[in-house]
């Protein structure tokens, strides 16, 4: 089947230049279009399912992304590890610009962003105590060891409904309770990959510190964008030293994950 894949990459546009002889595939889910067509391709001699999460040149905000559809048509294709990585503020200050975060947690404080497959009749209550596949993440902490990049092991990203940036009273709350990075989409990519028993991987990469931190000036759009651009060849680089290590068998439970959730 020629338009199956394997592993699915969510990511900027700039990654279609990433697949080696990628055509575009169109597929239709029940919850309306993903972000834009996949683009099905080989890296490292994987089959390779990639998806620009905002769309084609950046066009769909945090909030609007059909995050239901978009892992829909990676399950479709048959992906069953999904790497998905993502720009990301610091809320701590040992976590620099430019920083790896493999986040092994998450924090929802979206609202009102469609979040299930599950609206009944069937009720489904799938655990997501542990969000991020640990067989990915320990393969992803290998790969940024070896390739001498800066990164954090583990991290809680806290997942705001966005567009706009948070203010420095709420960035400071979040850096009090613990947590380390802030970002758009963490969630409900998370929830959706585990109510379709896929692997997800998170890569946060940090772009700025968040407004929280003391003495820290507001951020704006295009010095995020220009962090990315920065760093683009590296996550280039880690991805390319990644996909090809991807077992191909699942050592992990994210494929039973339905197994006891439904009464």
């Amino acid at each position: 089947m020629p338009d199956a894949a394997e592993i699915g990459l969510i990511g900027g546009s700039g990654f279609y230049r990433f697949l080696d002889d990628a055509h575009e595939v169109i597929v239709d889910t029940p919850y309306g279009p993903a972000s834009d067509a996949l683009a099905v391709g080989d890296v490292g001699g994987r089959r390779v399912a990639f998806l620009p999460r905002h769309g084609r040149g950046h066009s769909i905000p945090p909030h609007r992304i059909n995050y239901r559809a978009n892992l829909w048509a990676f399950a479709e294709l048959g992906v069953t590890r999904v790497l998905a990585p993502c720009a990301v503020g610091s809320l701590r200050g040992g976590l620099a610009p430019g920083t790896f975060v493999v986040c092994d947690q998450l924090v929802d404080r979206t609202s009102g962003r469609a979040d299930t497959y599950f609206d009944g009749p069937q009720v489904t209550h799938v655990s997501l105590a542990d969000p991020y596949c640990p067989e990915l993440r320990a393969l992803a902490v290998s790969c940024l060891e070896g390739l001498g990049l800066p990164f954090a092991a583990s991290g809680t990203g806290v997942a705001i409904q966005g567009p706009r940036f948070s203010t420095r009273a709420e960035s400071a709350f979040y850096t009090a309770q613990g947590w380390d990075v802030i970002g758009m989409t963490q969630y409900p990519e998370a929830a959706l990959a585990r109510e379709r028993e896929l692997c997800l991987l998170n890569l946060s990469l940090v772009t700025d510190y968040d407004v929280g931190l003391s003495g820290m000036a507001p951020v704006t759009t295009a010095e995020v964008v220009a962090t990315l651009r920065q760093n683009n060849e590296r996550l280039r680089s880690l991805l390319a030293e990644l996909i090809p290590q991807v077992p191909a068998a699942r050592g992990c439970g994210c494929g039973s994950a339905l197994a006891d959730a439904q009464l």
